[in-house]
């Protein structure tokens, strides 16, 4: 845990290290303070921090330090400043790369000074007894020494930013910069093991991706495949196109990546002699370059469908592919249906005319005996031919030379297939003389495969110096032999596969026997270990009971020799803090005389003043009271007004609300008459005209009132 106040003052102390030449305590100073949990918060300080820290793990190469500084510091500022922790992450990959380089260059120097330093002198004896010894050259040596470890450090940076900056969408441009220079870094030195490792660590951030970043991770693929093709590591730029492929169908197709994509896949399908399907991604390549490229030129297109056609040539005339390969596509592909469909769809004529005369006589001329003497010129012709895909500048360019091997092996097939509809037999040197392309061994190689696939049917005898050309009958009737032998041997593997298995389970049991023996002893080994166990812990309890008494006895008698000495000590100790108290005391009292004797002369001296100031305090007193007074009466004064006003007020309350009650009995005793006046003029209505008279309503009386 860091103990400074400020990051700042970190720093310093570091600097101070470093100066005494104590760099391995200044990098666990920055550690202390980076790993720190005090510092939580990002600060400017912090950042050139990290930049000491950083260097100082470059120049120690102390790589699992840098990926700790660098996990801690992207938790305090990945959500407040991800710039700063780009910056830094920037300066230590620019670090590491700069010392690998130094040392690359260091090694070179080095063996070019061992090169031209005498060249009179021989070897000393010590460096030939040590090449001898290990069987390693100078360069070699030197690198093992000087390089390779700042190229471990160097890759060991890499693999740590990419584990900082994954998952994490404002660093993906750093994220993607950081693989590209591995991928450089991979290419430039040739390491196809780190190659590997850094492909498997992408695939494993593939889980994690998010949508938005599915563009730049397509094109780190894209990078990954072109670095993969370039090592020639074909297993794993076959993964890679599985990786594009499956991102391809998430983001929006553009042209110029499935262009590439299909260029890539030509390369693996050619490298691993997928013919068939190598013809079938020069076609995607074709068709791509016609529906999305209008303005490419006569010549670019005439050379994309060269390379079509003879990609189609090249594949084979017989499926040399298991059956269970294509079993589940929905449309089984073949040679025939390829070249039917370049013809159909006008691709062969877009073709050069040297191209369009191969495939005429490849598959349409039968000439058993001028094939090879009209095809070999063409071929001379196309030899020279290349191309370059217009909507992918960066890549390599494409020869039609690779495809004259595979060709003049099919002109070897159509010849032997023409020949032995033509003839019987035919002698070596004859049928040598009419294949000009290859000599008799390799035509021999090239019919055994067309006869194991049944695509030919012949014999060569090397006593007599001829060819047999056979029916096809006689070779099933032949391989009808064959698979009896097979099944026949079939059956003694199934014999020989049960008496395997009985073996096997014999043994098997008798290895769970031992396993039950070994398990046995472990149990009794385990209760013989338990009861040593115990013996040696009561052992250890008694010895535990003998010591504790000695340490009483020990403890006691101490106490008791001590007790004597404490009591001296503690009398010795009253003494002396009584004759302490009795200095103090005296000079207590002589402080307080002198503290008296001052007061009596500052007595004296102010006693002068005294009439002074008593005057004084009576003028203060007298114009204070004479105030006091005035305002006394004022405030008197205006207390009786205020009263007086209240007396007022309330009399005039008094007033009004008597002469109301008045107005109200008035009023109310003028109701009365009235209401008796209506009765006695309804009264003489009603006898007027002869109504009886109704009696008056009764009044509501209470029960407390009523009589």
């Amino acid at each position: 845990m860091s103990n400074f106040t400020k990051p700042e003052n970190a720093l310093k102390r570091a600097e101070e290290l470093i100066s005494l030449g104590q760099k391995q305590e200044a990098l666990q100073t920055l550690h202390s303070l980076i790993t720190s949990k005090r510092y939580r918060a990002w600060e400017k300080s912090l950042e050139q921090i990290m930049f000491k820290y950083v260097e100082l793990c470059v120049e120690m190469r102390r790589w699992r330090f840098a990926k700790d500084g660098l996990m801690q510091y992207r938790i305090v500022c990945q959500h407040v400043n991800v710039s700063s922790l780009e910056k830094v992450i920037k300066h230590f990959m620019h670090l590491s790369a700069e010392k690998a380089e130094q040392a690359r260059t260091q090694a070179q120097a080095l063996e070019e000074a061992l090169d031209v330093d005498d060249l009179e002198a021989d070897k000393r004896p010590e460096d030939l007894m040590l090449s001898y010894v290990s069987g390693e050259k100078e360069k070699e040596r030197s690198d093992r020494e000087l390089v390779t470890p700042w190229f471990k450090f160097l890759w060991e940076a890499y693999t740590t930013v990419l584990e900082v900056v994954k998952n994490n969408s404002n660093l993906e441009a750093l994220y993607a910069m950081t693989v590209r220079r591995a991928f450089q870094f991979c290419k430039q030195y040739k390491r196809i093991t780190e190659f590997r490792r850094l492909c498997e660590v992408i695939r494993n951030h593939r889980a994690n991706l998010h949508p938005e970043s599915l563009k730049m991770n397509l094109n780190i693929r894209f990078e990954q495949l072109k670095v993969a093709t370039e090592l020639q590591l074909w297993k794993e730029a076959f993964r890679c196109v599985e990786d594009i492929h499956g991102l391809m169908c998430m983001v929006e197709k553009t042209p110029k990546a499935w262009v590439v994509y299909y260029a890539k896949l030509t390369e693996i399908f050619w490298i691993s002699s997928s013919y068939l399907d190598h013809a079938y991604a020069w076609l995607k390549i074709f068709t791509l370059h016609q529906s999305f490229y209008e303005n490419l030129g006569k010549k670019n297109y005439q050379m994309i469908a060269s390379a079509v056609v003879l990609a189609a040539l090249a594949v084979p005339p017989y499926d040399t592919r298991r059956a269970s390969h294509v079993e589940n596509e929905t449309e089984k592909l073949s040679r025939a249906a390829l070249l039917s469909e370049l013809v159909s769809n006008g691709v062969l004529g877009c073709a050069t005319q040297e191209v369009q005369d191969i495939y005429h006589l490849l598959e349409d001329e039968f000439l058993p005996v001028d094939l090879g003497a009209k095809l070999q010129p063409l071929l001379s012709r196309i030899s020279g031919l290349g191309l370059k895909l217009a909507s992918t500048a960066s890549m390599q360019e494409y020869k039609l030379s690779q495809y004259i091997p595979a060709l003049e092996k099919l002109a070897t097939l159509r010849l032997l297939r023409q020949v032995s509809q033509v003839y019987n037999t035919m002698r070596i040197e004859n049928l040598s003389r009419m294949i000009p392309f290859f000599g008799f061994d390799v035509v021999e190689r090239i019919a055994v495969d067309a006869v194991k696939h049944e695509f030919i049917a012949m014999k060569v005898d090397h006593m007599n110096s001829v060819v047999m050309f056979e029916d096809v009958d006689d070779l099933s009737q032949e391989r009808e032999q064959e698979s009896k032998r097979l099944s026949k041997q079939n059956i003694t593997e199934e014999q020989e596969q049960k008496r395997l298995a009985a073996e096997h389970e014999r043994l098997r049991k008798q290895r769970i026997l031992g396993e039950i023996e070994e398990c046995k002893l472990e149990e009794a080994q385990a209760l013989l270990d338990q009861t040593e166990k115990h013996s040696k812990r009561q052992e250890m309890v008694k010895k535990l009971h003998k010591l504790a008494k000695t340490m009483d006895y020990l403890e006691r008698a101490k106490r008791e020799e001590a007790a004597p000495l404490i009591e001296a000590t503690f009398q010795q100790q009253l003494v002396e803090e009584k004759a302490l108290h009795e200095r103090e005391q005296q000079l207590e009292v002589e402080l307080s005389r002198q503290r008296h004797a001052g007061d009596l002369k500052e007595r004296n001296r102010l006693s002068p003043m005294i009439d002074n100031k008593m005057s004084f305090h009576e003028r203060v007193i007298a114009r204070r009271q004479a105030e006091f007074e005035q305002r006394q009466a004022a405030r008197i004064n205006q207390i009786i007004q205020t009263r007086r006003q209240d007396r007022e007020i309330q009399r005039k309350k008094i007033f009004y609300v008597k002469t109301e009650q008045e107005r109200l009995a008035r009023v109310k005793e003028e109701g009365k008459i009235q209401e008796a006046e209506c009765e006695a003029k309804l009264g003489e209505t009603a006898e007027k005209h002869g109504f009886p008279t109704a009696a008056a309503p009764q009044r509501y009386v209470p029960r407390h009132r009523r009589g």
